[in-house]
């Protein structure tokens, strides 16, 4: 490879071995390229655009109701569609990165998005939406609004959420390109980047949550959305600085497109007879071939054999090679047969994690809702019930560095073999049990909570005499939960997902928090709806004190250990996937042997 020579000749150092280039197209050089350097960026303009982000979402529901005037039930229905858009936005950015734009770009791109947004609600706010001046907290709300001050609130919010939606599954995956997976060194440093990376996305919202929170909470919503838009510029600004010394991924081509031909290839050869050991007879593109845009080639597999049928090399696919011509919705490359079959694998195992997500989203929710009703007086200081949440970012802090200076070396020394620790699957197993944990620790409070609560009160807010800092160990345990699983889902997605689609791998995590939204809503309703009939109070009452969300918590037990059964049978049928050498690995191998 031209690299290797000229670069070793010139003096400037060796090349990577995973394809990268740098800003100017050219191999990356390891020493002037990528690794911590950059990956530090990366990390701190993650923990900015989370702040940003945060600052807006966690108090959006009280500024519906009282800026805007909303209900409370179409309050809470606009966020969580407002949520869920931000989700499906991270498919678009996804689509985009792979298949157009580069991760670079389409980071770029969506951040000034994101700016933009948030740059735009702070002068709504501040211009139109908080009048009379001082309004917005809990005892003065605001007057009404014209239909185009609405208006512009909303373009605003879903600026946001396209900004931040199409960026975020991208960044993650740019920082982990930064780190050559070929080199053992920085190998390790791939694997421990998405630690790192999720305890920067969680301290940034632990200052939104408790700083940005609080001056909201108080009424101060455009100093609050003002400091949001400069944490996002200033994540701009920082990601730009960058620039020449990131490593770069090119784009692979529409992902849809290479998916279609291979179910219609397969499907248009239905009736063909296969050889019983025909694999020598499926079409692939020549090994020496580095025209794949960098691309590791994955190897053939036994699985989903109907497939195989779309690279099968029949008598007429012959006659269209001996004519010079390829018609690609009949006949696919293996790798692009593989492609198609990794998706395939990994979706039983996404799915297991949906309901994982269920179990995240009470913090929002139900657990603020249970500790509402507990004492959240400290002589005359009163707790926020949402400021518990500070206890899972802790954990979450305390985990990730405990697993990876003792848990990770413990279980590599007993395990004795050249891999790290535990394995992608292993852990998010482990953040199942966890979770599982959680929910009983949950619903364990809360039958000692309602054995010290009175039953006849109106406003049942602090109604309890046990303390909310009862509600700090399954707090914690969710915490430790989110290191094991979706730090573990992280980086099992970027590794499982061909190198076209790691973005795409990203945005699945994602997906699968939205999904955990809609399902928990869901859960709730039917349980609701059940628990309430022949006019019982139900589980889920407005006044917690005659209800039992204990057998709630402890129902969320049991569908998770059920989950945990079946992610178990999914991840022992799971294959990972088989790569070849990347062609610069190969070149630098045959320099060697010279």
């Amino acid at each position: 490879m031209a690299c290797l020579q000229d670069k070793f000749k010139e003096g400037e150092g060796e090349c990577t071995f995973d394809g990268t280039v740098d800003w100017h197209g050219r191999p990356a050089i390891k020493a002037k390229s990528g690794q911590w350097a950059a990956g530090i960026i990366i990390l701190l303009n993650q923990g900015l655009a989370t702040l940003a982000f945060f600052g807006v979402g966690v108090n959006l529901v009280l500024f519906l109701t009282r800026v805007l005037q909303q209900s409370n039930a179409d309050a809470a229905n606009n966020v969580s569609k407002w949520t869920g858009t931000v989700y499906i936005f991270s498919l678009v950015g996804a689509f985009l990165s792979d298949s157009y734009w580069g991760r670079y770009k389409t980071c770029a791109v969506f951040q000034v998005i994101f700016v933009i947004g948030l740059v735009i609600l702070s002068l709504a706010s501040y211009l139109f939406l908080i009048t009379p001046k001082g309004c917005g907290d809990e005892l003065t709300p605001c007057g009404s609004h014209s239909s185009m001050e609405v208006s512009l609130f909303y373009i605003s919010i879903y600026l946001i959420a396209l900004g931040n939606g199409g960026y975020q599954p991208n960044i993650a995956t740019f920082g982990a390109d930064q780190f050559d997976e070929d080199d053992p060194r920085e190998g390790y440093s791939k694997v421990a980047f998405f630690s790192y990376f999720y305890l920067a996305m969680n301290l940034g919202s632990l200052f939104s949550n408790t700083i940005l929170g609080y001056f909201e909470d108080e009424g101060m919503w455009v100093l609050g959305f003002w400091m949001s838009a400069g944490s996002a510029f200033a994540a701009l600004v920082l990601f730009l600085g960058g620039t020449a010394r990131y490593r770069h991924f090119k784009p692979s081509g529409n992902p849809l497109s290479r998916f279609g031909q291979v179910i219609i290839a397969a499907m248009k050869k239905c009736r063909v007879e296969m050889p019983s050991d025909g694999e020598e007879e499926l079409y692939d593109v020549d090994t020496k071939d580095c025209s794949m845009n960098g691309n590791r080639k994955i190897l053939h597999t036994d699985g989903f054999k109907f497939l195989d049928r779309a690279a099968f090399i029949s008598s007429r696919d012959i006659d269209d090679q001996k004519r010079g011509c390829r018609n690609p919705w009949r006949l696919c490359p293996i790798t692009q047969v593989e492609e198609v079959k990794c998706i395939l694998r990994l979706l039983p195992i996404w799915l297991c994690t949906i309901l994982y997500s269920v179990v995240f989203t009470q913090m929002a929710s139900l657990f603020v809702e249970q500790g509402a009703a507990m004492k959240t007086t400290i002589s005359n200081f009163k707790i926020p019930p949402a400021s518990m949440s500070a206890f899972d970012i802790l954990s979450v802090a305390f985990f990730i560095f405990l697993y990876r200076r003792v848990l990770d070396p413990l279980v590599s020394s007993f395990k004795q073999t050249s891999s790290k620790g535990l394995t992608e699957l292993q852990r998010m197993g482990v953040g199942l049990v966890i979770a599982i944990m959680a929910m009983v620790a949950a619903g364990l409070v809360e039958c000692y909570r309602l054995k010290y609560a009175r039953k006849d009160c109106r406003h049942c807010e602090g109604s309890s005499s046990l303390s909310i800092f009862w509600q700090a160990p399954q707090y914690a345990l969710i915490g430790a939960s989110e290191v094991f699983m979706y730090v573990g889902q992280l980086e099992f997605f970027n590794a499982q997902t061909p190198d076209g689609l790691k973005s795409f791998g990203s945005a699945l995590c994602m997906t699968s928090i939205s999904l955990g939204n809609y399902v928990s809503s869901l859960l709730v309703t039917m349980v609701v709806k059940i628990s309430t009939e022949d006019h019982m109070p139900g589980w889920i009452p407005g006044n917690l004190n005659t209800g039992h969300l204990d057998r709630f918590y402890f129902l969320l037990a049991g569908l998770t250990t059920i989950d945990l059964a079946v992610y178990t049978a999914c991840a022992r049928w799971y294959k990972s996937i088989k790569l070849e050498k990347k062609c610069e690995e190969n070149d630098h191998e045959e320099n060697l042997r010279v």
